[in-house]
């Protein structure tokens, strides 16, 4: 190859846009603390952890692991999902016993059991759109979106050719119910706080 060859193929490898290449860049970025960073769709959003945000997960993560073993619930862990550009950072996964991880070290979306996301204000549109879309599209079994500025919870189960076909919401005080499904429990809302 030539010098002037050599260029073109770095030159064209370098703008190729990935999963891999935008989280490099977010890697190299200076991104405050306490702020979650994932991919939606090729667009990069960051948002800031609140302290009724995390009770949320923390409450999530604590009841999921009456089942699930440490090493198998994930908290703002990257997955790369199908579609366009899609690197989530969810706020709580549970993953599917035996779950492995994918030739680049990622958990495999095959393997997630459970996925719930808890909304902030700017990036409510992501987990009620596109997210759910995604994750009905990758068979996420069970997908739960609670709403603390509403004080309800959203459940959405039965995905098939990329939607969910199974959808209950309740105000905060009632039952996730999941007794039904791959997760086999009953999430308790009652402490879950408001904004």
């Amino acid at each position: 190859m030539t010098v002037l060859e050599d260029r073109i193929a770095m030159a064209e490898e370098s703008t190729e846009l990935t999963l891999d290449v935008m989280f490099e860049w977010l890697e190299k970025m200076p991104v405050p603390e306490g702020y979650k960073t994932e991919i939606v769709g090729g667009h990069i959003f960051m948002t800031p952890q609140r302290d009724t945000h995390w009770d949320i997960i923390a409450d999530i993560y604590d009841q999921l692991r009456a089942k699930y073993p440490r090493k198998r619930v994930k908290s703002d862990v990257r997955m790369d999902y199908p579609g366009h550009l899609n690197g989530f950072a969810s706020d709580v996964v549970a993953l599917a016993e035996g779950a492995e991880r994918d030739g680049k070290g990622l958990w495999r979306t095959e393997d997630v059991a459970f996925v719930a996301e808890v909304i902030s204000r700017s990036t409510a549109g992501n987990d009620y759109g596109p997210k759910k879309d995604t994750y009905a599209t990758a068979e996420v079994p069970v997908y739960l979106i609670v709403d603390p500025y509403a004080g309800e919870w959203h459940l959405h189960t039965l995905p098939k050719d990329g939607e969910y076909h199974c959808s209950v919401s309740f105000g905060f005080g009632e039952d996730v119910d999941l007794t039904g499904t791959v997760v086999g429990l009953a999430l308790r809302t009652d402490d879950f706080p408001r904004d």
